[in-house]
């Protein structure tokens, strides 16, 4: 019997090379060595049968599975030019720490999702991906790159506070200049928003503090911006709004109620008001000096009925005249002046014209008349009205020189019906020198009678001074 165990052969995993006996990977237990003994003896029965190959088909299933990791292992490094196998050194026998194959022992060993998946990675190699709608909650998202993208300025609401401190320059320029499309331009950059119809009442206060000129440049102003920015509506609620503050604006301005009332009319006359403006106040109005404005423009409408445009309401003021009726107006003034000798009303005349640039006009114009009068009232009169003019700065020492200038220029047409036009402008010269009028070197320029003289016979042929 025991002859027989030791030539039968031997079960694979239980007997090792040398005859002794080895660690099977799954150790039997003692079903197993009496199936084993059954199997031996050759005394099988149906159930130990199927159970005994049952089990030994696991056993091969197991094999397969391991020895298929094994060949994958080595086929992967023999690929990449590596030795198959693992390094002796490591710890327990691993190829690579850093491998992504499976460590459960199972699968294939190759890379996950066939090398298109992971970190940084593009995908695989020759995939195609479609077209995608982008996200518009993507932190990427783009959207300057998404199409025609239209760019809109948002310029945030002007507060009222912050409006006075806006619109005061820009009138103040106006007033310089006198260029409405600038000022339009420069509305158009600022969100009035609902405090557009501000912008003709604080205009209107501005030019009521200024010159005659500023209140005519302001009403052409809101003639321009009637129908493009503002409309009647808009103004009527700005001129409503100066009504009710003339109280506060009389403290700065006395005669504010009239000028109101005239700007009313202009602007009636323009039709930047609507014709039934003043009609809405008949019977409604308590204020007395809103009366009074209303009660001026109606006035003013009703004389200037035929009339288009009230356009002389504030008169023509600067460089807005012609030159020629600057002149007139110029040489009313010397004539009136010598008629009453009123400086200080021949100034207030001037300042009224508004033309400092032409102020040489008036030295001209003076030094003419001395040359043409007769006697020596006027050139004292003269001399005392351009000394008064040069303390007070109203006249400048360029306008002076300037108009003296070109008296001298016209001195000799002049004599032609001013035979002693030379002698008197000498004496005059030397008068407003010594009196300060004018300077050293504008009296040497007076020009002297070309042809020397020859005083009467019996003199001794001396050359008369």
């Amino acid at each position: 019997m025991a002859t027989d165990m030791d030539t039968a052969p031997q079960a694979d995993g239980i007997f090792g090379p040398g005859g002794t006996v080895a660690e099977a990977n799954h150790p039997y237990s003692d079903d197993d060595d009496a199936l084993n003994e059954v199997e031996v003896n050759g005394n099988w029965t149906p159930q130990e049968k199927a159970l005994h190959e049952a089990r030994l088909k696991a056993k091969a299933k197991r094999r397969l599975r391991k020895s298929s990791s094994r060949n994958s292992t080595s086929e992967s490094f023999s690929e990449s030019g590596e030795v198959a196998g693992g390094d002796p050194h490591s710890p327990k026998g691993k190829v690579n720490t850093n491998d992504r194959k499976s460590r459960t022992g199972k699968g294939r060993g190759l890379p996950k999702k066939g090398g298109a998946g992971g970190k940084g990675v593009w995908g695989a190699a020759g995939m195609v991906y479609e077209d995608e709608e982008p996200d518009i909650h993507d932190p990427n998202y783009d959207e300057s790159s998404q199409g025609d993208t239209v760019y809109e300025t948002v310029v945030p609401e002007i507060d009222e506070k912050e409006l006075e401190k806006m619109v005061n320059p820009i009138v103040q320029e106006y007033f310089e200049h006198g260029d409405t499309k600038e000022v339009q331009m420069l509305l158009k950059e600022l969100n009035l928003g609902q405090h557009k119809y501000e912008f003709s009442s604080l205009a209107v206060s501005l030019s009521l503090e200024g010159k005659a000129s500023h209140r005519e440049l302001t009403s052409r102003l809101l003639s321009d911006l009637s129908g493009k920015m503002l409309s009647q509506s808009e103004m009527g609620r700005a001129f409503d709004k100066m009504l009710k503050e003339l109280p506060d604006l009389i403290l700065d301005t006395p005669d504010a109620p009239q000028m109101l009332g005239q700007f009313i009319a202009r602007a009636i006359a323009d039709h930047v008001l609507p014709m039934s403006f003043l009609d809405c106040y008949k019977g409604k109005v308590d204020c007395e000096h809103a009366r009074v404005a209303l009660d001026r423009a109606a006035v003013l409408l009703s004389m200037k009925r035929e009339m288009v445009r009230l356009d002389n309401v504030w008169g023509v003021g600067g460089g807005l005249r012609p030159v020629k009726h600057l002149i007139k107006e110029m040489n009313l003034l010397l004539k009136e002046y010598l008629i009453s000798g009123d400086v200080s009303e021949a100034e207030h005349c001037l300042r009224d014209l508004e033309v400092p640039h032409f102020h040489h006009e008036l030295v001209y114009e003076a030094v003419v008349m001395v040359l043409e009068s007769k006697g020596d009232t006027a050139t004292h009169m003269m001399m005392k009205l351009l000394q008064s003019f040069w303390k007070t700065g109203l006249i400048t020492v360029d306008q002076m020189n300037r108009g003296f200038q070109r008296v001298y220029d016209e001195l000799p047409e002049i004599s032609l019906d001013v035979p002693h036009a030379h002698s008197i402008m000498e004496t005059f010269v030397d008068l407003c020198y010594q009196e300060s009028v004018i300077t050293k070197q504008l009296r040497d320029a007076c020009p002297s009678r070309g042809r020397k003289r020859f005083v009467s016979e019996g003199d001794g042929g001396m050359i008369k001074n």
